[in-house]
This record gives C-alpha cells, sequence and structure tokens, in this order.
C-alpha cells in the first residue's frame, strides 16, 4: 500500500499560490532516507566549499578542501534508492552510475601517478574501467553501442573500498608531501589541485544524470533544500538592457592565484558593437510561450543541426518538465522505454483553487495539444531528487538547439549572447585580476549568486540583486549557452597532466557554456570557466536573449574552421554561417588542437610514401629491424610490441613478422583507417590529392593512384590497431614500447613521462623523434627509467630524401 506524501517548504515573502510541493510516492511503511549510506566513506554532507587561494593555502586547507570535495561527490548517491540504480543508464549517452561513482577517485591516481607524488597503484583494473568517460560523437545508445550492453560492471561495495582506499591514500600524500607556495602549473601539488577540481565537475555531472533517473528510483535525502519557487512577484517581462560597446579582453591570467583548467588560459581581445541582452535569463513562463506556439513542431525555428536532433529525440517540451503524454526520455540501455511524463508522475491534487477550477474545467492535465492550448498548470518540473509544481520564475534548462530555436521564434534578430557579449555584461564590478582572488566571485564571502549548492536546484531569475549593469544571475543559478564553437584561447598553455581534457573537442562541434550554475563547485563557476559540451547535451545550463542594435555593427562570434575526420565517418559537414539577421560577424578560427590538422589527404598521402615507398624498405623495414637488432642486443623477449604513433602501419606491419603481438596506437582517422584497410585486404589504394573522383575513374592504376601493400608473409591476426586510448591503463605491458609520434602531437611530455608503465622488467622503451633527445626525456621521466643509449638514425622519407633522426633507449629502473 502506498500514499501521497507532500513536503512543504515555506520561503519569506513566498505567497500560498507559489508554495514549493514536492510529490513521492513512498511505502506506507517507514522508509530509511539514508538507505545508501554505505556508499560514503567519509561524512555526508550537502553544500560545496569557497575554492583554495593556492599563493597561501597551508596542507590544513588542502586536506580539507579535498575531504569536502570527496564527501559531497559520494553523498549525492545516497540519494539513489537502492545499489540497483548504480547500474541503470539515465541518460542513453552516458554510462551507468556506478561508472561516475568511482570515476573521479580513478582520475586521481592517474593523474598523481604521472605528477609522481604516488607510485603504486591502487586497483589497475578499477583505475582503467573507470578512467574514460563519454563525450558522444553520435546519438547512439552509450552503453549498448560501446559495451555491447553485456558489460560486467563490479559490485557497488568493491567500488565503495576503492574510493575509501584512494581517500586514505591522498589523505597521506597530502600529510608527507613537502608543499611549496605558490602551487602553479609547474608544481607537483597541481596534480593534487586537478584531482579535486575534477570531482567538482564530476559533482555536477552526476547531479544532472540522478535529475534523469526515473523517479521511483531517487529519494530525497536529509538536509536537501531547494529554492523557492518565486520572490513573491511573477516575473511577467525579461526587458533588454543595451550594453555600451567597446574592447574587451578575456582569458585567466597564468599567475592568478586558483586552479585552472589549460583552456581558460591565454587571452582573447575584440572590438564589440552596442548591443542589448535580457535582464533575466530566460524563465520557464517565458519558453511556455515558445512551447505553446508549437516551437518543437516547427522546423524553420531550427538549425539543420538542431532539427536532425528535435527528429530524433521527439521532444515536445523542456527535458525535465513533465506532463501526462508520455513523452520519449533520454534515458539508455533497459530504462530506454521509461518516459517522466506519466500522470503518475503528474500530482492531481493540489491545494490551490486557481489551478484545481482549471484541471476540474479541463477534465485533468491538458498537454497533449500544445499548439495554442497548453497552460501554466499543464506542466511540473522535474529537480534532482522530486517532481514538483512548475516554478515559473526559475531559468528553464535547454541545450543549445533549443536556446537557438526559441530565439528565432522571438525574433529574426534574436539570439544568444557571444562569448565576447558576456564577458561585457559581467560588469565593472569584479575588478582587476592581477588583484588576486578578490576579482572572482567564487572566493566572495557573500557572492550574491546561487552557486556551490546554496540550494539544490535552480533559484528565482530575481532572486539576487542585479550587478551594476542591471543584470541578474550573470554567475551561477543555471549555465549560459553562448552562440561560438569551443576552442582553447590564443596563447593557452596545456598541461601534460590532462592533456587530453579539452583538446579532443576543439572541433567546432562543441557548443560554449559561461557562468556556472546551482550546482557548479569550487573553480568550476569561476569567472574564467569554461565548459564545452556537444550542443544537443544536457548540463543544469540556459540562456540568454540577445540582439545587436541596427547600426552598431556585428559582434563577433568565434566558429572553429578545421575540418575533423572521424573515424569510420569521414568529415562531418559543418555550418559556419550565421544569419544575417541577428547581427553577428563569423570570425574563422583553426581549431587550437594541432592533431586536427593532420587529417588532410596530403598528410595522409605523405605517410603512405614514408612508411610503403620502394616497398617500405626505406623507412618501415629500416625501423623495424633497428627495434629487432636492439631487443636482442639488450635480451628482450619477442612476445609483445606496442607503437605509440604507427601512422598508417607501415612498421607495424614489418614487426609483425617478429613479434608474436602487435599493437598499433595512433590519433589520426584518416592513418588508422588506411592500416584497418591494409589488415583486411592487404592493399590500399588513394587518389592523390587534388584529383577528383571522375579524374580518378579515368585515369585508374595511373600515377594519379596511390597504391601501397603489406608483406605477404605478415600475419594480420596478430595486429590490433586503435585510435588513442588511456595510456598507460589500457595498453598491456609489453617488451618493446616504440614512441614514434613526439614530433606531431601537442603535449610530447605527456606522452613520454607514461612510458614505464607500460613496459615489463626486461623490455625497452624506443623513443624516435628529431626534435628530442636524452637531455629533454631524461628531466621528466621522474626517474623511473635509464638511458641505455643515444645515436642517429638516417632514413629516407617519401620523397627520397635523407633525414636524421634521434633515437634514444631505455630500460626500466629496477
Amino acid at each position: 500500500m502506498t500514499c501521497t506524501v507532500y513536503f512543504v517548504i515555506n520561503s519569506q515573502g513566498v505567497s500560498n499560490s507559489s508554495r514549493v510541493f514536492y510529490l513521492r510516492q513512498v511505502e506506507e511503511k517507514v522508509v530509511d532516507e539514508m538507505a545508501m549510506t554505505n556508499v560514503l566513506t567519509g561524512k555526508y554532507r550537502t553544500t560545496g566549499t569557497t575554492p583554495l587561494d593556492l599563493s597561501s593555502c597551508s596542507k590544513g586547507d588542502i586536506l580539507k578542501y579535498f575531504e569536502a570535495s570527496y564527501d559531497l561527490n559520494e553523498s549525492l548517491f545516497v540519494g539513489l534508492k537502492d545499489e540497483d540504480a548504480f547500474y541503470k543508464c539515465p541518460d542513453r549517452l552516458r554510462l551507468p552510475l556506478i561508472f561516475y561513482y568511482a570515476h573521479t577517485a580513478t582520475v586521481y591516481v592517474n593523474k598523481l601517478m604521472l605528477a609522481g607524488l604516488m607510485t603504486e597503484r591502487v586497483n589497475l583494473d578499477f583505475e582503467t574501467m573507470f578512467e574514460l568517460g563519454v563525450d558522444e560523437m553520435s546519438w547512439d545508445d552509450t552503453e549498448n553501442y560501446r559495451m555491447g550492453g553485456r558489460f560486467q560492471w563490479p559490485p557497488l561495495a568493491e567500488a565503495v573500498e576503492f574510493r575509501r582506499l584512494v581517500r586514505n591514500r591522498i589523505r597521506q600524500l597530502i600529510e608527507d608531501t613537502p608543499l611549496q607556495l605558490p602551487i602553479t602549473q609547474d608544481n607537483p601539488w597541481w596534480a593534487v589541485m586537478m584531482g579535486v577540481e575534477h570531482e567538482k565537475i564530476h559533482i555536477e555531472t552526476s547531479s544532472v544524470l540522478i535529475r534523469q533517473m526515473p523517479i521511483t528510483m531517487v529519494t530525497t535525502p536529509p538536509k536537501w533544500k531547494y529554492a523557492p519557487a518565486s520572490t513573491g512577484t511573477a516575473i511577467q517581462e525579461n526587458p533588454l538592457v543595451q550594453v555600451e560597446g567597446g574592447e574587451v579582453t578575456f582569458g585567466k591570467p597564468e599567475d592568478f592565484p586558483s586552479y585552472g583548467w589549460c583552456m581558460e588560459y591565454g587571452q582573447q581581445t575584440f572590438k564589440v558593437p552596442t548591443f542589448e541582452a535580457s535582464k533575466f535569463k530566460v524563465t520557464n513562463r517565458e519558453f511556455l510561450q515558445f512551447v505553446k506556439a508549437g516551437g518543437y513542431e516547427n522546423s524553420s525555428y531550427w538549425t539543420k543541426e538542431g532539427w536532425n536532433w528535435q527528429c530524433f529525440r521527439q521532444m515536445r517540451h523542456p527535458i525535465f518538465w513533465v506532463c501526462t503524454k508520455g513523452c520519449k526520455s533520454s534515458c539508455g540501455a533497459v530504462l530506454s522505454s521509461y518516459s517522466h511524463c506519466l500522470p503518475e508522475h503528474f500530482s492531481t491534487t493540489y491545494t490551490d483553487p486557481e489551478i484545481r477550477q482549471h484541471l476540474e474545467n479541463n477534465n485533468g492535465p491538458q498537454n497533449g495539444d500544445l499548439n495554442g492550448n497548453g497552460c501554466e498548470h499543464d506542466f511540473r518540473l522535474r529537480v534532482i531528487f522530486d517532481v514538483m509544481e512548475m516554478p515559473w520564475d526559475w531559468p528553464v534548462v535547454v541545450n543549445y538547439h533549443e536556446a537557438r530555436a526559441f530565439c528565432a521564434w522571438k525574433g529574426p534578430e534574436f539570439r544568444m549572447l557571444t562569448e565576447a557579449e558576456f564577458n561585457m555584461i559581467q560588469g565593472g564590478a569584479l575588478g582587476d585580476p592581477s588583484k588576486g582572488v578578490t576579482s572572482d566571485p567564487v572566493f566572495h564571502k557573500d557572492p550574491q549568486a546561487n552557486f556551490r549548492l546554496t540550494f539544490g536546484s535552480s533559484s528565482p531569475v530575481d532572486l539576487y540583486r542585479p550587478n551594476d549593469l542591471g543584470f541578474h544571475d550573470v554567475f551561477g543559478n543555471v549555465w549560459e549557452w553562448v552562440e561560438d564553437h569551443f576552442n582553447c584561447l590564443p596563447g593557452y598553455r596545456q598541461h601534460h597532466l590532462y592533456d587530453d581534457y579539452a583538446f579532443p573537442f576543439c572541433d567546432g562541434r562543441h557548443g560554449l557554456m559561461l557562468g556556472g550554475s546551482w550546482a557548479s563547485n569550487g573553480t568550476y563557476n569561476s569567472r574564467f570557466s569554461r565548459s564545452f559540451f556537444r550542443r544537443h547535451f544536457y548540463q543544469h545550463a540556459g540562456f540568454r536573449v540577445a540582439r545587436t542594435l541596427p547600426g552598431a555593427g556585428k559582434s563577433p562570434v568565434v566558429m572553429v574552421n578545421t575540418d575533423v575526420y572521424i573515424l569510420g565517418a569521414g568529415v562531418e559537414e559543418k555550418d559556419l554561417t550565421v544569419p544575417e539577421t541577428v547581427g553577428l560577424e563569423v570570425v574563422p578560427m583553426a581549431s587550437t588542437n594541432r592533431q586536427f590538422h593532420q587529417e588532410t589527404e596530403e598528410a595522409l598521402a605523405a605517410m603512405l610514401a614514408l612508411q610503403y615507398g620502394d616497398g617500405g624498405q626505406n623507412y618501415s623495414k629500416a625501423l623495424a629491424d633497428f627495434c629487432v637488432e636492439k631487443a636482442n642486443h639488450y635480451g628482450c623477449p619477442l612476445q609483445k610490441i606496442v607503437q605509440l604513433g604507427c601512422g598508417t602501419g607501415g612498421v607495424t606491419y614489418q614487426l609483425a613478422k617478429t613479434y608474436k603481438e602487435v599493437i598499433g596506437l595512433d590519433y589520426c582517422g584518416q592513418f588508422l583507417e588506411a592500416a584497418i584497410a591494409l589488415q583486411k585486404t592487404g592493399e590500399f589504394h588513394l587518389s592523390k590529392p587534388g584529383v577528383t573522383d571522375s579524374e580518378t575513374e579515368k585515369k585508374s592504376m595511373t600515377d594519379d593512384i596511390i597504391t601501397v601493400s603489406i608483406p605477404a608473409d605478415v600475419q594480420r591476426d596478430k595486429l590490433t590497431f586503435k585510435q588513442m586510448t588511456w595510456v598507460p591503463n589500457e595498453i598491456p605491458k609489453s617488451d618493446l614500447v616504440l614512441l614514434d609520434f613526439l614530433d606531431r602531437v601537442n603535449n610530447p611530455k605527456a606522452w613520454w613521462l607514461r612510458l614505464w608503465e607500460i613496459v615489463t622488467e626486461n623490455g625497452i622503451v624506443m623513443v624516435i623523434s628529431q626534435k628530442i633527445g636524452k637531455e629533454e626525456l631524461s628531466s621528466d621521466l621522474n626517474n623511473k627509467l635509464d638511458l641505455l643509449e643515444e645515436l642517429e638514425l638516417q632514413f629516407k622519407d617519401g620523397q627520397g630524401q635523407t633525414k636524421v633522426t634521434m633515437a634514444t633507449i631505455w630500460k626500466l629502473r629496477m
């Protein structure tokens, strides 16, 4: 037997009609709200903490900061009703919650190992399984697509124990490691702060995912506090506020004394004409008009990419709105048929007479026909652990596509802010960043913003006072989507401990969000924070409407113009234009990920010529023979080899003549497709760059076609090719580790410091580079490898020119 229980929270100044009611179907017997306390390895907590000033913090400060973030992340999972919920996919584009529970502990270990602060792993299997997250390049069901739907995650108790062991190890590390201030990017303690701030990011990620779980699988944890629905005066209008044009410079200074991610550093300067932006972020009430007008059914409001997404998702309203019509959910795997929008999730018991009368007149909630007939009483809102009456004065939570469609519906001149404009509406009250942490609102005692889980939800857009320019919620409440593509800033410095954090996403397919949300914690809601997601992804994110004034000129918007090749899919089409009416000028920028620039037919042709020219004699065979010679000289087994930087596989195939198991790894999709094609058929054909398809048909088997083949005596089943992967975790220990792409990666140090963990005790590491020799390598290997020898190698490139490169050979220090 069940009963309906309402939890009522009153807030000073909140009218009776805007009270918040929380619906929960519970067992009639008493339910232990802390049933999942077994996931806690520390204290239970519900609020975040102020970040650290890295110029003056103590060990005690760092330990307290670490413990608080570790506690808060685990505390979110107390809201799951039972262990079964940990193994469900709340979002088809993500993995089950068990992954996110253990993931942050894994990253701590992996980064601290790379930094040399930790010398022994806790659980290599877990540190592999829970390392790689998801930024999907398709709309497939991730668990079924990536894992085949058969992946066996470990028992929850083992994941809890893993987190406990990692916590204890880091606590001891903090206590035992000498602290040197300030903590800068070159300081080993930066790795500790990286782990803490990464955990704080995932506090927000997990809150988004738990919010998508079936309501029957969650329960409201103790002391969880939602914001009031209203301040007492309904927000009926959202006026535009004018901002005078001028020059704006943004980017985090290198010496700013708080932790930062690589994409925050650097500097960008733009001249921005006078523009207008909405005083508030767009509210649920404001967005309702778009829903009622049939905005989700009218393709003219959507970009091509956005409409393709909308046809796939079949959305009728924002993802966290709840109706009664069985709308398609975003859940994945076994939850794919679940819907939040069912009558049992929508209370038909109300205390407000106006709402009750509406429902009686309309025979219950009626939002099946939203084209003009939907009304305020036809929707509720899913918050993280509950379903509540719709707080219409809260900001709407949508993805980029929905925000862009709303702006187009509002009028042809409307759009979202640009990144430059967002930095302008921050106002002048923040101060000069060179003055230290006081210029960042996350360090203020009274920041006048909803972040750090002050509330466990969004809040009314007028709850906090406006800034000096008249804008509310520039920081916190929900993130703001802007029009720009995500890219790193000019002059950035990529950190070797996390070179795969942002760079893979500088592809023109990822949007940019600024300002932080109610769940943002630590430096994640800093004035410098820049967050990136695919445009169809959901976070606690909304938007603000903007408009360029007639005759004022056009505002600059950054768009990445580098083609990005996807393994198995080719180059995805990108639209680098904006409607003439919205007052924007596209500033095309090359991706700051230099690896994307090698995904060209010219680069592919050059790699094929290098590795297969003259039957592979001038490079591939010579290098493979050299590797085998040195392995024999140093008494290394000839069992397993991994080549980091295999290119099109020329050297890898030659090595397969001798070694029993060969793994070739590269980041370049075009290179790997050629290598895999050779593995399947023994041959690969490529039209020379500049030759059209019609010309190829006429001139097949001529000099306009590049044809390469692999030696007939190669056993192809010995080989495995991978496109990047987490090294060292996902690569088996090998007798020979050949590192052959330092001259073309973003950050060489990020690769060579990982090698000691993937070489066997009796194996060798060989580094081939034209630019990097023993002096550069020996200073950054954390004393894990000893140099055996350095020598010069001569080879002929694809044009027959003699080249000289350096080879350094290393052995694991015993």
